[in-house]
């Protein structure tokens, strides 16, 4: 998986404040609205494909593309949402980003055996370890939201060590969430850089 969210050299501080004040209403409701509904069916998706994966140990490709527009729409979505990019988040699941991306390799084959380990065990190995760090990411990262917001008002730029490590959070999550949705079957490392395995 490749995940990156582009370092902006200046931010405006205009699109900063109207995110502040009224991004609930144009940018989150509108989005999440859709959203929702989209998730919904993706869940349905994801659990179709968990019973085609015990009988071929195959991922449907389709339902695996759809998935991953999924994440991608997600991802303009929290960008935007943490101040990570300017812009607003395109609408529609094959809409294209300037400032975001995400690709997933296609697996060839999925292991049934680990498809049944993470269905009974999945909550044991890997979401409560990665949740535990997590949590205190995120905590850690909404200090660092508010110091960047700061930042951006009053320089226009967003400290490059909050974002990284805004961004690392985020590509961690998405990690876990693509093994856990049996759409790899490569372990989640403890980490959110970047490493020579993204693919």
């Amino acid at each position: 998986m490749k995940l990156n969210i582009t370092y902006q050299e200046r931010y405006s501080r205009l699109e900063l404040l109207l995110r502040f004040i009224f991004g609930v209403f144009y940018i989150a409701l509108p989005h999440a609205f859709l959203l929702f509904f989209l998730g919904l069916w993706g869940a349905i998706l994801g659990f179709i494909a968990f019973i085609v994966i015990l009988f071929t140990g195959r991922y449907p490709e389709s339902m695996f593309i759809y998935q991953v527009q999924l994440l991608r729409w997600r991802l303009r979505l929290n960008a935007r949402l943490s101040n990570l990019s300017d812009g607003y988040p395109a609408f529609g699941l094959e809409s294209t980003d300037e400032y975001t991306s995400l690709e997933v390799s296609y697996p060839e084959r999925i292991s049934r055996g680990l498809t049944l380990v993470r269905l009974f065990f999945g909550i044991f190995y890997v979401s409560l370890p990665h949740g535990f760090i997590l949590f205190f990411r995120v905590l850690w990262g909404i200090i660092l939201s508010i110091y960047a917001f700061i930042s951006v008002l009053f320089t226009a730029k967003f400290h490059k060590g909050a974002h990284t490590f805004l961004v690392e959070t985020i590509r961690w999550n998405y990690r876990v969430l693509l093994y856990m949705g049996n759409m790899t079957d490569v372990y989640p490392p403890f980490s959110g850089k970047e490493t020579a395995n993204d693919q």
